[in-house]
């Protein structure tokens, strides 16, 4: 197994190339009634400059399962994950477990670690000192599609 693969999840890293991004129109976009756009202003965005906080330390990775669709992270979306944020408690974590990657909630207690799904048909895991475990990245956006 190398570390750009596992079962759960398939890493990317972010492409370091200066580019005009996306066109970007600087309005509401309204969910509720439509408003009148002849007065937007257009500008460029970048999604790296967006999603990502620390190039050198972040990753891509696409989520495979069902364990995290209760905090939103379903089948095939896309997770951005910075490896320089430290683990805290209630935060999604990119967790090696055991040989495989594996995204989940943290939680600690004093210096109890468990790893929560968010779904119940999975179990909790608890991780003991037989676990071969290391909390890889934190978890800071998703990316979906519509």
């Amino acid at each position: 197994m190398s570390l750009k693969e596992s079962q759960n999840l398939i890493f990317f890293t972010p492409k370091n190339e200066a580019g005009n991004g996306a066109v970007f129109v600087d309005i509401g976009i309204s969910a509720g009634f439509p408003s009148p756009a002849d007065d937007f202003r257009e500008t460029r965005i970048s999604l790296d400059e967006e999603l990502i906080q620390n190039k050198e330390a972040t990753f891509f990775a696409r989520v495979s399962g069902q364990s995290m669709i209760g905090a939103g992270l379903d089948d095939n979306d896309l997770l951005v994950i910075d490896r320089s944020i430290a683990p805290e408690n209630n935060k999604i974590a990119v967790c090696f477990l055991d040989g495989e990657f594996t995204v989940k909630r943290l939680r600690v207690e004093g210096n109890e670690v468990w790893l929560k799904p968010e779904n119940p048909d999975y179990p909790i895991i608890k991780i003991t000192e037989e676990n071969n475990f290391i909390i890889w990245g934190i978890v800071t956006n998703v990316i979906k599609k519509v």
